[in-house]
């Protein structure tokens, strides 16, 4: 099956919304609305690229800012558009994140890269879709990406789900260095910090910050969603105080890359 053929079937069978409404869910959407946030300022042109059903795109909007989102896949368009309010300045394009040649250069504020680098699986692919990201933020503007970690597929995949054998017969681990590769029947590309510092290689970026946007909710699932709402809120807190932790956010399901053009 064809890679979009594959990531069709998977979102048009998969509630994205759902899931980022979910408690557990909720901590990388509130880590990364804090991050955007951050760096929000009055009049700001954003695009989101891969923008699935709009949870981002939607939430910018209704704040006012005026918002573009380019989406790939025609089931995720649709649930975007029905969950658009009246009154959003927000437009959203069919596209695809390596192209974006309905766009013009540096029109944007704020360019969020928060879906594409999971489907893409050679450096020559996701260096094609940050370049495409970069044309068009202005200089000073801030870029982030979105990206799956290894070690916390492996952790939880390989050995929580006693997978470890298949995933090595499948070619997608080297047991005795432990590098893992992706493969697009997979559907989910997984990366560490150093193969992230090798897409961004040669760009006009600076990191401002590497985030681990759900840091180890992923593994807590069952007594993160039976914390009661104070021990949640404390549970916040503590995440929000790990977040940035270099040496612990590699350990991160998703992490958010932050960077600003030069």
């Amino acid at each position: 099956m064809e890679t979009f053929e594959a990531l069709n079937e998977y979102y048009s069978n998969y509630d994205e919304e759902g899931r980022l409404l979910s408690r557990v869910g909720s901590v990388e959407f509130l880590t990364t609305i804090r991050y955007i946030e951050k760096y929000l300022k009055k009049g700001m042109r954003i695009l989101e690229i891969g923008a699935a059903t709009g949870r981002y795109s939607h939430s910018l909007a209704r704040k006012g800012y005026s918002v573009d989102a380019v989406e790939l896949i025609p089931h995720n368009i649709e649930i975007f558009k029905q969950n658009t309010h009246p009154g959003e300045d927000i437009r959203i394009f069919r596209g695809n994140a390596m192209n974006l040649d309905m766009l013009d250069d540096e029109q944007y504020d704020m360019v969020l890269l928060l879906g594409p680098m999971y489907h893409l699986y050679t450096l020559e692919d996701q260096r094609r879709a940050l370049s495409e990201a970069v044309r068009v933020t202005k200089k000073g503007g801030i870029l982030m990406c979105a990206y799956c970690m290894a070690d916390a597929t492996m952790i939880q995949y390989a050995f929580g789900r006693n997978m470890l054998q298949s995933v090595i017969e499948k070619g997608l681990l080297d047991p005795e260095t432990f590098e893992v590769r992706s493969d697009p029947s997979e559907l989910f590309n997984i990366v560490r910090i150093e193969q992230i510092d090798r897409i961004n290689q040669g760009f006009p970026l600076s990191r401002l910050h590497f985030v681990g946007t759900d840091m180890y909710t992923m593994y807590h699932r069952d007594m993160i969603d039976n914390m009661d709402e104070e021990m949640f809120r404390i549970y916040l807190d503590y995440h929000f105080f790990l977040c940035e932790r270099r040496d612990l956010a590699g350990l991160s399901n998703h992490t958010l890359d932050i960077l600003v053009r030069k």
